[in-house]
């Protein structure tokens, strides 16, 4: 293969090859990505859509996923699909490949294979991954929740949890599988521990013989005082309530020290004085922090633009890197602000509105500078949060339109609203009325049935699925200065020597 793909393939239809056009490379086909590849549709210019993987998701329902409540199909889609249109007409080409760097020097991206990629126009929306804080060592025992693959670790391991439990005879050994642990207590958070209530509680109660699947917990682990710290604390205290009769425990003011294949370790504070605990779980899921695509660090070594404390671009009012009018930033890896006050601009918060906005302004800032016209800075429209806790709980803040007035709202009907607006914004109708029908399905008999996985024996590291409990441990001496070894310690080494790798400290 040649190391230079300046020019992708040409299109099929002659009559389509019209002359050379400005060349628009969009990375990323995620929310602010796709808006932008559509708002340049009728441009006369060429875009060139480059993404790791062949779909575009939609990451507000990736949970539904990771719970067995939905198939993947439902809430992704082929991007060749969805821009199928655009692909016909014959100025746009999707490539599928991971950036490994932006050489800004000689207007390039280069892929992975080394294949440089020429552009007039670039828009970064390569988005965000997990941060575990520099504790990456505890990925592999606490995954997050940002890609399908994800979740259907996540998946396979909470339905692998339940098959563990029903094999094991003893009690004591037993309880670690029955004990989820969510880490992180905002939206994902939240919304995964009462879905993992719910499956407890209904989905699963009928279907083991050996065991009571009501018996298990659900363990919502947060560091600060309180769940969905972004949303106001009325708010915040009816969805803890809501979490809490579902059948959630709520740690707040928990910070996590240590994750391991056996549980959890985290602090708290009692009288003022920090105190050690360890939570036995054998299933962890973390919620607790995000990070931007390391393209933020590869864009900053070649444009010299700084970052913010998560990595991501600090972007100029109209969304450009400072210096470079050629190249934009949307969507999670922007550190943007909102200008409709132009004298106090506000942070634009990481959701999926922002992203989509940031990217149709992105896509007409390059209109407009081509035609000679001076970019605009971006505004963002503020429609409201939504979270969903379970079946029949949401908590809803929404914004009304020409008033600077919010509505807020919980239980029932924040969660009939949180459902219509989802459904609202898939794409495709297809997946519209499959998701309409398995959440109907769900809702009046409690039944998930995406609950296939592939052998786990095959896909988990040895130490996810070591059943042997973890020996009691032996005291240290009087006046050791040296703590007991953990309940854990003797099995997460067992585990570590099964695994291949040493057990994290």
């Amino acid at each position: 293969m040649s190391q230079h793909a300046s020019q992708p393939t040409a299109p099929a239809n002659p009559a389509a090859a019209h002359k050379q056009c400005p060349r628009v490379v969009i990375v990323g086909c995620g929310f602010g990505g796709l808006e932008a590849a559509k708002a340049l549709s009728g441009a006369d210019v060429e875009i060139v859509v480059v993404d790791r993987t062949n779909h575009h998701l939609f990451q507000p329902l990736l949970y539904q996923v990771a719970t067995a409540g939905l198939p993947a199909p439902a809430i992704a889609a082929p991007i060749r699909h969805v821009l199928r249109k655009q692909i016909a007409h014959g100025n746009l080409t999707v490539l599928m490949g991971e950036v490994t760097s932006i050489d800004t020097a000689s207007n390039c991206i280069v892929l992975d294979g080394g294949e440089h990629l020429h552009y007039d126009e670039l828009i970064i929306a390569a988005g965000a991954t997990h941060s575990y804080f520099g504790n990456d060592q505890w990925a592999k025992y606490a995954p997050g929740l940002k890609t399908l693959g994800d979740a259907f670790t996540i998946r396979r391991r909470v339905l692998t949890a339940f098959e563990q439990a029903e094999r094991e005879t003893d009690p004591a050994a037993r309880e670690p599988w029955l004990t989820f642990a969510v880490v992180g207590a905002g939206p994902t958070g939240v919304e995964m521990a009462g879905t993992l209530a719910e499956i407890s509680q209904h989905t699963l109660r009928e279907e083991f013989r050996r065991i009571d699947s009501r018996r298990a917990r659900v363990i919502l682990i947060e560091g600060a005082p309180r769940v969905l710290g972004v949303y106001p604390e009325d708010l915040s205290q009816r969805a803890k309530e809501q979490l809490q009769e579902l059948g959630v425990e709520v740690l707040v003011g928990a910070k996590v020290t240590n994750i391991t294949a056996f549980g959890v370790h985290f602090d708290t504070m009692e009288n003022g004085t920090p105190t050690s605990h360890f939570l036995p779980s054998r299933t962890v899921v973390w919620g607790a922090g995000v990070a931007a695509s390391p393209l933020g660090r590869s864009l900053a070594k070649s444009t010299g633009c700084e970052l913010d404390r998560a990595g991501r671009v600090i972007v100029a009012p109209d969304l450009t890197v400072p210096g470079h009018p050629n190249i934009y930033v949307v969507g999670d890896l922007a550190s943007a602000k909102s200008y409709q006050d132009p004298a106090n601009p506000t942070p634009v918060p990481g959701i999926s509105p922002g992203a989509k906005q940031m990217g149709r302004k992105a896509a007409f800032n390059i209109i407009r500078r081509r035609r000679g016209l001076e970019t605009q800075s971006f505004r963002y429209f503020d429609y409201g949060s939504l979270a969903t806790i379970g079946r029949r709980a949401a908590v809803a803040m929404l914004d009304l339109p020409f008033t600077k007035k919010q509505v807020k709202f919980s239980g029932f009907p924040a969660w009939l609203f949180w459902l219509f607006v989802h459904v609202y914004f898939l794409i495709g109708f297809r997946n519209r009325i499959v998701v309409m029908w398995d959440w109907a399905w769900a809702y009046f008999t409690s039944q998930r049935h995406a609950r296939v996985f592939p052998d786990p024996h095959a896909l988990e590291p040895n130490a996810m699925l070591v059943r042997m409990p973890p020996p009691t441990p032996v005291a240290a001496p009087a006046g050791s200065s040296t703590a007991a070894a953990p309940a854990q310690a003797t099995g997460e080494a067992l585990a570590s020597a099964k695994d291949g790798t040493s057990s994290a400290a």
